[in-house]
């Protein structure tokens, strides 16, 4: 058996795993999250789904380099929550590595799956305002937000608990706990916004003035939050 070693995104969404959580991990291609998990002890079980056979392929190869029975990690060809039963007493949902559109239609199909989950956490690779916005008009509230940088990109991983807090829509836009833990990489991020923002006021024909306006609007909010 060797020790799975993470990449810095997917060690950042194992922080965040409660212990002796029961998970579903949606989209767990070879599964090492999982099994790192499970190495750990931070786990007692988890379904891992993923939609592609070769996907599960090669998480199958990786639970016999490990030696972890299926009664610890069991993998299901599945789209989103459709292989979850209450059976499973799934109380943590992770979804990482795809985008905000595919991640709010497998909640929402799967609203029903949802009872028993208390905790869900996301990683999604765009649209981070949509995901913070669709998870709290689902019951849940943002419980930590964490950013991390891999191969030149700044990923967001937020952590959801079942329950509801109201949020500005500055707070949904950029992170009610971004905005209050601040750091150098949220200051990039914000920075990369008014970046573009920039691009697109320079690349706007002259008579799209209000667009204009609205984005340099923006970007001195955005600065106000970089102040804060």
């Amino acid at each position: 058996m060797t020790s799975i070693k993470l990449s810095k995104r997917l060690n950042e969404i194992a922080k965040l795993v409660n212990k002796d959580s029961i998970l579903a991990d949606v989209g767990c291609d070879h599964a090492l999250l999982d099994i790192y998990l499970i190495q750990n002890k931070i786990i007692k079980k988890s379904v891992a789904c993923d939609i592609t056979t070769g996907a599960l392929d090669g998480a199958k190869k990786n639970l016999l380099l490990n030696n972890i029975s299926d009664n610890k990690i069991e993998l299901r060809l599945a789209d989103g929550l459709t292989a979850i039963n209450k059976e499973d007493k799934i109380d943590t949902l992770v979804i990482s590595g795809l985008g905000n559109q595919k991640i709010v239609s497998i909640l929402k199909d799967g609203y029903s799956k949802l009872e028993n989950i208390n905790c869900i956490i996301i990683q999604s690779n765009t649209g981070v305002y949509h995901i913070r916005r669709q998870l709290v008009e689902l019951g849940y509230y943002i419980e930590d937000e964490v950013l991390i940088k891999e191969r030149n990109i700044i990923y967001t991983i937020i952590k959801f608990y079942k329950g509801k807090k109201r949020y500005s829509k500055k707070e949904i836009l950029y992170g009610p706990i971004l905005i209050n833990k601040q750091g150098r990489l949220f200051e990039e991020l914000l920075k990369n916004k008014i970046n573009k923002n920039n691009y697109v006021i320079k690349k706007l024909p002259k008579n799209k003035i209000i667009k204009k306006i609205r984005l340099k609007i923006e970007n001195k909010k955005i600065k106000n939050i970089i102040k804060h």
